[in-house]
């Protein structure tokens, strides 16, 4: 039995419990925070569950020894750099809602100066463990997490100067900050490898 196959069984084996238990009468106490119930005719009360998306793809060939590594190796590095791009978009809205209190200018940037010391401090030493692949790939990846460039990121918060200079610094190691993350066209097998490491299948 193939896992997809396992945990389809596994759902409506539960929503067929949960659905005569409902007809038994539902005790509210019994019923998950995350599950809604709705009534249907005759008063009759039926559980409904939110599933995630499923995304099917189809099975990966690769014609050479060669392709089967490079697969292999963004598998590795959407792995190693998928992490930092959400924690970057986490930070990002964190920060956002914390500087709607500050009182003025002045105080934002102020907080803005530090949490920027701050995260060199934590992040500095395992970011410079990065390859020059998984750096780009990083910054493709902070684009699709935040729906922005990481040279946008940077000019909203630090200013168009410091973001040009944070590019100009990435131009010379061969990346760009400007980099967009393209997930039907040139990135749709780095989407793939990510959907699939998001749920967990590899």
């Amino acid at each position: 039995m193939t896992r997809m196959k396992f945990y389809c069984m596994l759902i409506f084996y539960l929503l067929s419990c949960l659905t005569m238990q409902a007809q038994k009468g539902v005790n509210m106490k019994d019923i998950p925070a995350d599950l809604q119930l709705a009534t249907i005719d005759k008063g009759d009360t039926i559980p409904l569950v939110n599933l995630r998306e499923v995304v099917i793809f189809p099975e990966l060939r690769f014609k050479t020894k060669k392709a089967q590594q490079n697969y292999d190796k963004l598998v590795r590095d959407v792995k190693r750099t998928l992490p930092y791009a959400k924690m970057v978009y986490r930070t990002l809205i964190e920060t956002y809602e914390y500087m709607e209190t500050l009182p003025n200018e002045k105080a934002k940037q102020k907080h803005l100066k530090q949490m920027e010391k701050d995260l060199f401090a934590d992040y500095k030493p395992e970011l410079k463990k990065l390859t020059l692949s998984q750096g780009k790939l990083l910054i493709k990846l902070v684009d699709r997490e935040c729906n922005q460039s990481s040279y946008n990121i940077l000019k909203a918060y630090l200013g168009s100067f410091r973001a040009s200079f944070w590019n100009i610094f990435a131009g010379i190691m061969g990346a760009s900050l400007k980099s967009e993350y393209d997930p039907k066209g040139k990135d749709a097998m780095t989407e793939r490898v990510v959907i699939m490491v998001e749920r967990g299948l590899i």
